[in-house]
């Protein structure tokens, strides 16, 4: 796992270099949050506002939002709505009430049409008032709310019976008659102090201290979540996960990149380090298949992690560094013989340098001090899955050749155990990279890099030089 720390320069490079990946994973987020919308049939929320007149505590008014989405409301909302096809329970979930500011007691209801939103938050706003003023007159029966209207029909009733009662007593001024009278008087004052009070505890009073604020206003968009939402949502996880994946893989990339770890790995020691022209589009493969055409049309054919190269026109100076490892292989091997060039597969880098350096051996004719030359170089490609390297023939030994951050330490060890199975001593490694050059440059490849390169032997498993 690499150790260095994700910046967010490190982040911007993976968004400059994946952009088509990513703006293709976004679409394809896009597209699923499109098909989430089609599942889920638009939903439009109308609100009804309740005015609870006198002093309320904030408690209380959490206790009356609570009564107004209850079932003992919604129940009867939906014994009056008789909407098709919705189940109590589901009606249920469809109404929420809440206390707001000004002893306000907000309720929503939720319908598939503007129009059911309207009549739904308009019902339940009107047998709420009604449920909580049969509550405060002690009962939740409809039937025994009619009772107090009953009772002054009948005391109606009595205050009649008494006058014709009076009216009928002997008219005369005997002590019975004047008796009766009295006793008469006292009851229909007893009932219309009765009723009095019966008026003032009234529960209609309680209608009074709940007012529904106007019919809810009919909803002109959408509820959350709408289409356009879950679009946007589905394009930015996917564009999330993307890029979490994106550095979680960085971050567990356990690809050697420092020359000390690939010396350690292979046992060798390093000869130099030479630059192949192209910038970043030097990692890529040559496209074979439709797999590789599509990886080049969406960029990620190339590694994106790794820094940007530097810019160099110094063709000199490129070529020197071969001709200073080429130098170090004939100080190190005991007279001027053959040497294998071990390249990785799948390094195009590698590959253009170890051609390079055959090239340059070959066509050097300088000599040392002591009369040898540059060896000469025979390049191979082995598969770094199950790695063979042809046996020793007329070689004094291996080189490797590979850039840096593309090989773990497993296939480098594989690589030299299979350099040693072949009877090849690593005389070393060089580590290859890339530079960009400017547009007069690259128009045409220069002298060196464009010189025949030599052929390129691959070794599959079991294969034979």
């Amino acid at each position: 796992m690499s150790d260095d720390t994700i910046r967010l320069v490190t982040i911007g490079r993976m968004l400059r270099r994946r952009s088509r990946f990513l703006v293709v994973v976004a679409v394809l987020g896009a597209l699923a949050g499109y098909g989430t919308s089609m599942l889920f049939p638009p939903r439009y929320t109308a609100t009804a506002s309740v005015l609870m007149q006198g002093q309320w505590e904030d408690r209380e008014l959490l206790t009356q939002a609570e009564i107004a989405s209850s079932s003992a409301v919604v129940d009867r909302v939906g014994a009056s709505l008789r909407l098709p096809g919705v189940s109590p329970g589901e009606l249920r979930d469809q109404v929420r009430a809440k206390a707001a500011e000004g002893n306000i007691i907000k309720i929503s209801g939720t319908a598939d049409t503007p129009q059911r939103a309207q009549r739904l938050s308009d019902q339940v706003a009107q047998e709420f008032v009604a449920f909580a003023a049969r509550i405060a007159g002690g009962s939740t029966d409809p039937d025994t709310a009619a009772g107090p209207e009953a009772l002054r029909q009948e005391v109606t009733r009595t205050n009649r019976r008494i006058t014709e009662l009076a009216n009928a007593a002997d008219p005369g001024q005997t002590v019975e008659s004047v008796q009766a009278r009295t006793e008469l008087e006292k009851l229909r004052t007893t009932l219309q102090d009765a009723m009095k009070k019966l008026d003032e505890a009234d529960p209609t009073a309680g209608e009074a201290g709940m007012v529904v604020m106007g019919p809810a206003a009919r909803p002109t968009g959408e509820a959350p979540p709408t289409r356009a939402q879950l679009i946007g949502a589905g394009a930015l996880l996917f564009l999330l996960l993307a890029v979490v994946g994106h550095l979680t893989a960085a971050r567990m990339n356990r690809r050697l990149r420092t020359e000390p770890e690939i010396s350690k790995a292979l046992g060798a020691t390093l000869l130099g380090t030479v630059d192949i022209p192209g910038g970043r589009r030097a990692y890529r493969p040559p496209a074979r298949g439709a797999r590789a055409r599509l990886r080049r049309l969406l960029g990620v054919d190339t590694p994106w992690e790794l820094p940007a190269p530097q810019t160099s026109d110094d063709e000199a100076g490129r070529r020197l560094r071969y001709r200073r490892v080429c130098a170090r292989l004939r100080d190190r091997l005991p007279v001027s013989r053959r040497l294998l060039v071990v390249v990785p597969d799948g390094d195009p880098v590698a590959l253009r340098a170890a051609a390079q350096l055959a090239a340059d051996a070959r066509n050097d004719l300088s000599l040392n001090s002591s009369g040898k030359g540059y060896p000469a170089l025979r390049v191979v490609e082995v598969s770094v899955s199950r790695p063979m390297v042809p046996d020793r023939d007329t070689e004094s030994g291996a080189l490797v050749v590979l850039s840096a951050g593309s090989r773990t330490a497993e296939e480098l060890a594989g690589i030299a155990e299979a350099c040693e199975d072949g009877g090849h001593e690593i005389f070393g490694f060089v580590v290859a990279g890339t530079v960009r050059t400017r547009a007069a440059r690259s128009a045409g490849h220069p002298p060196g890099d464009t010189a025949a390169a030599p052929a390129v032997h691959r070794h599959a498993a079991g294969g034979v030089a």
